[in-house]
């Protein structure tokens, strides 16, 4: 059983997998040792991985190593399945990382584009030979909607809609409208021009926001909110099982 935590900008994601099925998930604010107790059922697992994009995870590593018997930091100096061609890989997001791994796990061979939904919207690059070949970032849609409120003087804190429209009749409705609309289109528009130098790509939607964009995007797409923990899953069994030494 494997014990797997991600610590992302916003909350601190766990998951429990076995045998490469997940089997139960959680996320909170604030780490408690209760949130062990939940997710472990009281049980110990016997390995876990620890992956923060804040940069320092001690103490959560200190907690989690109290409920595990094989705990992995994953750094940019872990071993990992597959190649990467990011020029500054000490910079590269872990979660991101892990979500490449993870789609070489589920779409083996295939050239995938990963568009993580999250703090950020990240879209990377996996080719078929299990290369990372980096991406862009981009303020996600939360992040759009806040700075909107924060960095003007009367524009309400708005958040998502479901409509689909393209004008707005409220200054609420514009907002919500421009966000949303403005993240699809960018979307649709690097899918459209990625296609037209990738053959067989394959998209994979992720992240806490994928499901406000699944049905918007009138392309075909994969949403797989779980990828980064699938990749995290891979690592620690590349590691734990030290198959990067063979």
């Amino acid at each position: 059983m494997n014990l797997l935590v991600d610590i992302g900008n916003s909350l601190v994601k766990l998951a429990v997998f076995d045998g490469g099925q997940l089997l139960a998930q959680t996320s909170t604010k604030y780490l408690q040792p209760s949130t062990f107790d939940e997710i472990l059922k009281g049980r110990r697992a016997e390995r876990a991985i620890v992956e923060s994009t804040r940069g320092d995870a001690d103490e959560i590593l200190a907690q989690v190593r109290d409920h595990a018997d094989y705990v992995l930091e994953f750094t940019p100096r872990t071993p990992v399945p597959i190649a990467n061609a990011y020029r500054t890989p000490e910079t590269l997001g872990r979660d991101r990382l892990a979500a490449a791994v993870g789609a070489t796990v589920l779409y083996p061979g295939r050239n995938v584009l990963i568009v993580d939904f999250g703090t950020a919207v990240t879209i990377d690059l996996v080719t078929a030979d299990a290369t990372f070949r980096g991406g862009c970032i981009s303020p996600g849609m939360r992040t759009r909607f806040r700075a909107l409120h924060d960095y003007t003087a009367k524009l309400p804190l708005c958040s998502a809609t479901e409509s689909e429209e393209l004008q707005g009749l409220s200054t609420e409705e514009a907002i919500r409208l421009g966000v949303m609309n403005s993240i699809s289109f960018e979307i649709e528009g690097y899918m459209s021009r990625m296609r037209e130098k990738i053959d067989d790509l394959c998209v994979i939607f992720t992240g806490g926001d994928a499901k406000y964009f699944a049905k918007r995007i009138k392309n075909t797409i994969f949403a797989n909110c779980n990828l980064v923990f699938c990749g995290l899953d891979r690592i620690l069994e590349y590691n734990a099982s030290e198959e990067h030494l063979d």
